[in-house]
């Protein structure tokens, strides 16, 4: 029996492709590097299935291919922003993506943010490295605690849930939170946790502000300039979702006029292009989409795609299907 043709827009780890060796007929970027719309749509006229990662963008035009051969994306990541979902139904695709399996992890480096953020972290340890340690002093690098502070969610899915119940038994914080739709009380109760009306709400009464909302059309520059105002002077905000959630010019203007007191950012616009004005802030924490990074976690992933398309050529729907 022949085996379908797939092709991997990235290196997966090295567990997951040997497994992907065995069931089918593979074709891996060895390159490594995303790949561009030509070849995103040349690949849909000879592949059965393609797995591309957040790092690929798939618009629209990609989708401009008659008959194409590829009947499912597999998405290597729990958001598909990237996506042009429509156009991939208008061809007939399916897409699935990779939910649960990051929750742990991505929860885990938000918290990193919040007290990399919270005590200067990023600040002092570029001062040791640098040599400009001069030694403990009562005014040197004072922070702020985050234990017992408000912690406001914005995204109550998975990892937002998986923060807060870091955040309230690990720092007995207070959980607030803000979701398109209505949250269980049941749910709401793990954490002692109060949904809010609105976001502008949330934004008032939050010392720390998570984000874990999708990304997309939908919520593009969900907090801009007058989310910032807002905001306590005092607050730091955290973005573990995507990008563009955020709009960067307001941001950079926000920590310019002391608006916010700091930022943790994981992900950007325009990855892995930074807006060079983040840059000139000590008190920006920037780290390269490191969310799902631990062996563990990606290897998850690349298992939970394998899992989709099984599914598929097996006649089943995806179990994490999306479009």
């Amino acid at each position: 029996m022949t085996k379908p043709k797939i092709l991997v827009s990235r290196r997966w780890p090295q567990a997951v492709e040997d497994v992907m060796k065995q069931k089918y007929d593979v074709t891996f970027n060895i390159s490594d590097e995303p790949l561009s719309t030509t070849a995103f749509k040349e690949a849909l006229s000879v592949y059965d299935a393609i797995l591309p990662t957040v790092t690929d963008k798939i618009s629209s035009d990609v989708f401009e291919v008659k008959n194409p051969r590829t009947k499912i994306f597999g998405n290597y990541g729990v958001g598909y922003s990237h996506i042009d979902i429509p156009a991939a139904k208008a061809a007939g695709i399916t897409v699935s993506n990779t939910p649960d399996v990051l929750s742990d992890c991505t929860a885990d480096i938000t918290l990193t943010l919040m007290l990399m953020a919270a005590r200067r972290a990023g600040e002092g340890e570029r001062e040791v490295r640098s040599g400009n340690w001069s030694g403990w002093r009562p005014n040197h690098l004072i922070g702020t605690r985050i234990t017992g502070k408000t912690l406001g969610i914005i995204g109550y899915g998975r990892i937002g849930r998986e923060v807060a119940k870091r955040a309230h038994f690990g720092f007995g914080m207070k959980i607030i939170v803000q979701n398109r739709s209505k949250i269980n009380n049941d749910v709401l109760i793990r954490t002692n946790a109060q949904q809010v009306d609105n976001l502008d709400e949330l934004l008032e009464k939050s010392d720390f502000i998570s984000l874990h909302c999708p990304g997309g059309t939908e919520n593009k520059h969900l907090i801009s300039s007058k989310q910032f105002k807002k905001m306590k002077n005092t607050a730091i905000l955290i973005n573990t979702a995507r990008g563009e959630v955020v709009d960067d010019e307001a941001l950079i203007s926000a920590l310019r006029e002391n608006q916010i007191a700091a930022v943790g950012l994981d992900v950007f616009n325009d990855e892995p292009n930074i807006n060079p004005g983040l840059l000139k802030f000590q008190n920006a924490i920037l780290l390269p989409h490191l969310g799902s990074a631990t062996q563990e976690t990606r290897e998850a992933m690349g298992f939970r795609v394998l899992d989709n398309i099984a599914d598929f050529f097996e006649g089943k729907v995806p179990r994490d299907r999306v479009a």
